[in-house]
């Protein structure tokens, strides 16, 4: 379980009118922006995620702000480009957050300079809109034991996202400097996608990139949280079972764990307002 403590502080700054410019904000992405590995209490069967962590933040002061999150796990970012492109620009947002490229770099044989070729275009047609981009790096995967022997990939993309964000004056979120990600629990069971606790320790860093004031402090996890890599390794039959074998065998079958899911959050709606529940189920998510 990722059950995660929030410890109040006399730090926190109290919300605001008018403490940011914003007041439409659409996110675009895979499984990482959709929220995957943070089940959402208030929506069975969705996710929260650090997307909708941002949102809230974000709304707060904020009366006319509304929010929607067009991603879907397992996407390329040939389909982020082909399906969530229009649909953001048509959102007319002011805001826009984007982080997409990961699934491509995962997948054997993936050039992290071709991928970001692709990125530039997408950038290209986002940048239309006028809005502020917020631009995701993918985060150090060094002592990952999945993702671990691809990190110069993730590194030598990363340099390729850094240049696109000058090229488009958008802000960067930067995963990879974010060292508490380091930390096994802020890892989900799957060893793919961000804990609760990670996905909060990242909402607050992209709130930090965007200079917008928030109450995200830094969680304490519960006793049951505390794992070092030792003892995930003991459990290394169960998730190879539960969670790599699956993903296989998708892989082989040329089938994605976003076939037949939509958008969370297809329009742009007031945060406290529930959305439709368009995603058909959570299930696995690799």
């Amino acid at each position: 379980m990722n059950n995660v403590i929030e410890t109040p502080s006399a730090a926190s700054t109290p919300p605001s009118t008018g403490r940011h410019p914003w007041s439409r904000y659409v996110a675009l992405g895979d499984s990482f922006t959709e929220g995957v590995g943070d089940d959402d209490p208030r929506s069975p069967g969705n996710y929260r995620g650090w997307a909708d962590r941002v949102a809230e933040q974000l709304s707060e002061g904020v009366n006319d702000f509304a929010y929607a999150n067009l991603a879907i796990r397992g996407r390329l970012i040939t389909q982020i480009f082909d399906e969530q492109a229009g649909p953001a620009l048509e959102l007319k947002p002011d805001l826009i957050s984007l982080c997409a490229g990961g699934n491509d770099v995962i997948r054997p044989g993936g050039d992290p300079d071709a991928i970001a070729d692709k990125l530039d275009a997408l950038m290209r047609v986002l940048a239309t809109s006028n809005a502020t981009i917020l631009l995701f790096t993918g985060p150090d995967i060094r002592d990952t034991p999945v993702l671990g022997g691809i990190r110069g990939k993730v590194a030598i993309y990363n340099e390729n996202v850094r240049t696109i964000a000058a090229r488009y004056d958008a802000v960067v979120a930067d995963m990879w400097s974010l060292r508490e990600l380091h930390q096994p629990r802020m890892w989900a069971d799957d060893r793919l996608h961000f804990s609760p606790l990670g996905h909060h320790t990242i909402a607050a860093m992209a709130l930090d990139a965007l200079n917008v004031p928030h109450q995200l402090k830094p969680l304490e996890p519960s006793e049951a949280e505390i794992k070092n890599w030792r003892d995930a390794r003991r459990d290394d039959l169960i998730w190879a079972r539960t969670h790599l074998a699956p993903w296989v065998l998708r892989r082989l079958r040329h089938q994605s764990s976003g076939d037949g899911v939509l958008p969370k959050r297809p329009l742009a709606t007031p945060f406290t307002e529930q959305p439709p529940n368009s995603s058909l189920g959570n299930g696995p998510a690799i």
